[in-house]
């Protein structure tokens, strides 16, 4: 069955993608599945913690949806033409790229990392000003250029000039008119006048009432001002015509740069998102472990109330009095909390896999291959897999596809049929879940497996507490005491007689009966198929993260040093030597920038380049500063200091 929906993280998932604003985001988290490298996994919980402490301190990032932009680059680099509309939201995405790239750089005081995108951002600040200043409220500025103004201000004029006509011709012949008021029919202007005076104003019928009555006349007086007027508007029209080509042009021109500024914004706005999400439900980062251990302090349900959801202390996979743990029976009345403080550990395990913060005050977590899950509490599973039958056949389907990296959950194990057999089962399926060495959480009411749990090694009893008194599940977890139903306890509160409580006793308890069916109840066939190990299908392997030793992984870089700068493969001189975190600042044509070394290849020392006693301040220093440290060598020079960038 689908772990992800049995143990609702596809809720997780829609409350995280409305924290997403582009569809690249939003795609990527729908599709988010567990990681299985260790190192990509500490990586993406890195982002996460990062984010987070980015918006703590800056607030929320000035991402934009993106939404058209790409395919706005596709019809420019196709030689067609933008509209209006097209690249006034190319020049909002621009304005979010500058304002995302300053929101980075002020993040780089808090020295956070995640900081240093903003060096991959290019906010193309001319042509954004030049879109900016062309392009306002979806049309063609006037004074995008002169000749535009020009003709604009003549279009004015001449609508003026018309209308002073109209209004001359209404007021000479005010016994013709049907109206006071000139108007505008299929572009021309028109007054009103009454059919029968028809021949006494001279012009043409452009349109008529609904009646018949008035006709809607375009003076000759008017006429050649209308002729004129057209002529502007194709010069109005060929000269937008050519700005909007001129920007498309410019738009297609750094296409490239923009593609590429997009695809860091929509990089950011999924780690955004996690950051997002984390404060959202009070997230903490986990502790990932390969060694095959959960370790949960005041574990919550990412989807409860906070409020009223009791912390869960779990642990499972730990040395318990010498003993390694790999599983936990819970028992407990019901409604008592078993279902969901399973589906809380697994849950939280699945987040921490994704890269995002768990609902756990602490959390050491181990890498998991795959998730498998039987809930039949009719929370989550449809009505036609609650049979016996379908349960059955998902077990099955568990027990082909468990290993040890695995983690299984089972709720009401071996329930659905006759106690007995049921109980046997449950204790079958358990034997075959040690054998796997897998992490297994499951729940029953079987007496029988409880004391199963309490003999056998590897294997741990755990209760949901219960209040006697008010009869109410108290939904605390306590790991190695076996739990019970209280049926008996709560029917005799509620008047049931002690005659009915020792029958019903003496009928569920009476006889012993053994772990399993008994031999001499099994047919030769059944012994023999029992001996027939189970089938197992391929499951994906968790690939463990290199060790690097931190001393051999940063290199040494000097000042004046050439080296070469990827991916761009263009040259640059250090002018501040790697830090301890491996973070260089280069000059390159036109610009200083700060850049992993990871990024950066020595090209020739600067011993090669410089003699012993060079003056680097020429090459880095402004003329400003250098004059002014040459006259600071002489004398102080009050009220002056020198400006480092």
């Amino acid at each position: 069955m689908n772990a992800e929906f049995i143990l609702e993280f596809d809720k997780i998932k829609e409350i995280w993608s409305d924290f997403a604003l582009t569809e690249s985001a939003k795609k990527k988290i729908k599709e988010e599945v567990p990681e299985l490298s260790e190192s990509r996994l500490l990586t993406k919980l890195r982002e996460t913690t990062q984010a987070r402490l980015l918006i703590e301190k800056g607030g929320n990032p000035p991402l934009v949806s993106l939404a058209g932009i790409g395919e706005y680059l596709g019809i420019a680099q196709k030689g067609d033409c933008l509209s209006c509309t097209q690249l006034e939201e190319t020049g909002q995405a621009l304005v979010a790229v500058m304002r995302l790239k300053n929101y980075l750089s002020r993040g780089k005081q808090y020295d956070i990392p995640l900081a240093y995108y903003e060096e991959n951002l290019n906010d193309l600040e001319e042509v954004k000003d030049i879109i900016q200043m062309q392009i306002r409220n979806g049309r063609v500025d006037d004074m995008a250029s002169k000749l535009l103004e020009m003709l604009r201000r003549d279009m004015e004029r001449t609508k003026e000039r018309m209308k002073e006509k109209a209004e001359a011709v209404m007021r000479a012949n005010k016994e013709c008119m049907s109206d006071s008021f000139s108007t505008v029919r299929n572009g021309h202007l028109c007054i009103p006048v009454k059919k029968e005076y028809k021949f006494k104003i001279s012009g043409t019928v452009i349109d008529k009432s609904s009646t018949g009555n008035t006709l809607f006349m375009e003076p000759s007086a008017v006429t050649k001002y209308h002729e004129e007027l057209q002529s502007l508007m194709i010069d109005e029209e060929n000269e937008e015509r050519r700005i909007l080509y001129e920007l498309t042009v410019m738009v297609a021109d750094n296409s490239e740069i923009i593609e590429e500024d997009m695809r860091v914004m929509e990089k950011l706005d999924y780690i955004f998102s996690k950051g997002k999400l984390s404060l959202q439900y009070d997230g903490t980062e986990p502790q990932i472990n390969t060694e095959r251990f959960i370790l949960l302090k005041e574990a919550r349900h990412p989807l409860m109330d906070k409020e009223v959801c009791v912390p869960l202390q779990f642990e499972i996979g730990k040395e318990r009095e010498g003993e390694k743990i790999n599983g936990v029976v819970i028992t407990g009345p019901n409604t008592g909390g078993k279902t969901v403080a399973i589906k809380t550990v697994a849950l939280n395990a699945m987040m921490a896999q994704c890269g995002l913060h768990v609902s756990c005050m602490e959390a050491q977590i181990c890498m998991n291959s795959n998730f498998l899950c039987d809930i039949g509490d009719g929370q989550n599973l449809s009505e036609n897999l609650s049979t016996f039958s379908a349960h059955i056949t998902n077990v099955l389907d568990i027990l082909h596809k468990v290993n040890r990296d695995s983690l299984v959950i089972m709720d009401e194990l071996g329930s659905g049929t006759d106690p007995t057999e049921g109980m046997g089962i449950a204790i079958a399926i358990l034997e075959e879940l040690k054998k796997s060495g897998a992490l297994f959480l499951v729940t029953t009411h079987y007496p029988e497996v409880k004391q199963y749990a309490e003999k056998e090694q590897g294997i741990i009893n755990a209760r949901m507490t219960f209040d006697r008194e008010s009869l109410r599940p108290l939904y605390r977890m306590i790991i190695g005491e076996a739990g019970e139903s209280c049926a008996f306890y709560i029917a005799r509160r509620l008047g049931m007689p002690d005659g009915m409580l020792r029958t019903a006793a003496a009928a569920a308890y009476g006889t012993e009966s053994p772990y399993g069916l008994p031999e001499g109840n099994m047919r030769k066939e059944e012994a023999a198929q029992d001996n027939v190990s189970l089938r197992k299908e391929y499951a994906p392997k968790i690939r463990k993260k290199k060790i690097v030793h931190r001393g051999e992984e940063i290199p040494q870089f000097h000042l004046g040093d050439s080296v070469m700068v990827y991916p761009e493969k263009k040259i640059g001189i250090v002018c501040v030597p790697a830090n301890e975190k491996g973070v260089l600042r280069v000059q390159m044509p036109g610009k200083k920038i700060w850049i992993n070394h990871k990024r950066v290849k020595l090209h020739v020392a600067a011993g090669e380049l410089y003699p012993e006693d060079y003056d680097f301040s020429i090459l880095f220093d402004t003329v400003e500063n250098r004059k002014l440290r040459h006259q600071m060598e002489r004398k102080y020079v009050e009220g002056e200091q020198i400006t480092l960038e």
